[in-house]
């Protein structure tokens, strides 16, 4: 049986990790009959983000301890991930992804990613093991990657972000996965397009599902 670590960003779309991209890319895993383990890094979130009204609040969070929601309390700190381990790795989008995996949001194509998602990310690539990223996260990616091939949906200006890193930004619609053949890196925009839950699901199952044909 396959195994995926999962690596979350908080919990919330605006300051953590996209709690519907987050859950069905954990469903798409079991469908299709692998396992997974869920990780984060232990460190401050960015800022906390009121949810209703969009106002920042004056109050800090942690992102691993806020992913624990998500993860039901089933959760690691990202420094105990190793990629012998597991067959792959995937980051679900949420602001969290370019706030707290990474500094994108805030500096595009200048941005820095957190030491241990980059450990991460470049532990996969040397072990020649799939990583998957949907919605913003594919923008990290590329940052640590440079000439990658990836798709964050239709956003011209995270995709011209992207090209500076280095990377190859490809248009996608609901549910396409782009695949890097080199890199072994699989992406989907997810919530980057204008999507309601089931084109969600259709992102992250059809990911999952590239991933796996892969692995076998």
């Amino acid at each position: 049986m396959k195994k995926f670590a999962i690596v979350l960003a908080g919990c919330g779309v605006f300051d953590g990790a996209e709690i519907h991209e987050a859950t069905l890319t954990m469903l798409a895993i079991k469908e299709q009959g692998a396992e997974y383990e869920v990780f984060a890094p232990d460190i401050p979130q960015h800022h906390v983000i009121n949810h209703i009204t969009g106002k920042e609040m004056k109050e800090t969070r942690n992102v691993l301890i806020e992913s624990a929601r998500i993860a039901r309390g089933d959760i690691k700190d990202l420094k105990e991930f190793y990629a012998s381990d597991f067959d792959a790795l995937i980051f679900p989008g949420g602001f969290g992804a370019a706030k707290n995996l990474s500094t994108v949001a805030f500096k595009g194509s200048d941005a820095e990613v957190n030491a241990e998602v980059e450990k991460a990310v470049k532990s996969m690539l040397k072990a020649k093991k799939p990583i998957g990223a949907l919605c913003i996260s594919p923008a990290f990616i590329a940052k640590i990657i440079g000439d990658v091939k990836v798709t964050i949906g239709q956003d011209e200006g995270t995709a011209q972000a992207i090209e500076a890193m280095g990377g190859t930004h490809i248009d996608t619609e609901h549910g396409d996965v782009v695949v890097d053949d080199e890199n072994l890196v699989f992406t989907s925009p997810c919530y980057m397009l204008e999507a309601d839950i089931s084109q969600i699901w259709d992102g992250a199952y059809n990911t999952v599902e590239a991933m796996l044909k892969f692995m076998e």
